[in-house]
């Protein structure tokens, strides 16, 4: 049996298990605004005594959850702004968002390709359809403008002939300007100290910039589409 064939036995029954785990033990309970509030101390005092390794393991552990599409991923952004500040958090997830999407497109092109055709079935029509109509222009919209789930289009991007290293830039750029939004707003709830916190003009400004944001990149995409056109005639 070759390497790639165990790859395809192992692989999915690890993340069955990974998954069973998660769930069995509601692991979930872990990755919610009210825990990480109640702990916020806690990992403060942690992070200043450790504060390399916190961070190291903070993005394995955010990798972890982006590659096996698990629940959680906003919240440990949120988290980690509130935790390790604006900049820090933003390289940490940045980085980790990639990778751990990166992991499962690697996943889903190598390892799982027939269980994710199964799965997603009529919808890779529309995606394959874009990719070779735009190229990774596709890809950038989906990032900035996720129309699939965050999981499906690195799923979905594993089964298309992007190259990889063309998924990863053009993911890491795509998700910067989201990532920003949601690491200010992780910084201005860290900084709430009481109810009265939560008016603040500095957090309303963040969660309205949330709610924005993907109006924003929606006329972005559609001026930067208009331009390829009339570059294009």
């Amino acid at each position: 049996m070759t390497i790639r064939n165990t790859g395809r036995v192992i692989l999915p029954v690890a993340l069955a298990v990974l998954l069973a785990v998660f769930w069995y033990f509601d692991l979930g309970r872990f990755f919610t605004l009210e825990y990480v509030k109640a702990s916020q101390d806690s990992f403060t005092a942690l992070y200043r005594q450790h504060g390399v390794l916190v961070v190291a393991g903070y993005m394995t552990l955010y990798i972890a959850v982006t590659a096996l599409s698990l629940p959680g991923a906003t919240v440990m952004t949120l988290a980690g702004a509130a935790l390790f500040g604006f900049w820090v958090t933003l390289a940490a997830v940045s980085f980790a968002s990639t990778i751990g999407a990166t992991l499962a497109c690697l996943a889903s092109r190598f390892v799982l390709r027939g269980w994710v055709q199964r799965r997603l079935g009529g919808r890779l029509e529309k995606i394959n359809a874009g990719i070779r109509e735009d190229g990774a222009f596709y890809l950038f919209s989906l990032r900035l403008v996720p129309v699939f789930p965050f999981f499906l289009i690195n799923l979905a991007m594993g089964l298309t002939p992007l190259p990889i290293r063309t998924f990863y830039w053009v993911s890491q750029l795509g998700m910067l300007p989201g990532t920003i939004v949601y690491v200010n707003a992780g910084k201005e709830l860290g900084a709430i100290e009481s109810l009265s916190g939560i008016l603040s003009p500095s957090l309303i400004l963040s969660f309205a910039l949330l709610g924005l944001f993907p109006l924003a990149a929606r006329k972005v995409l559609e001026r930067a589409a208009a331009w390829r056109s009339t570059k294009g005639a």
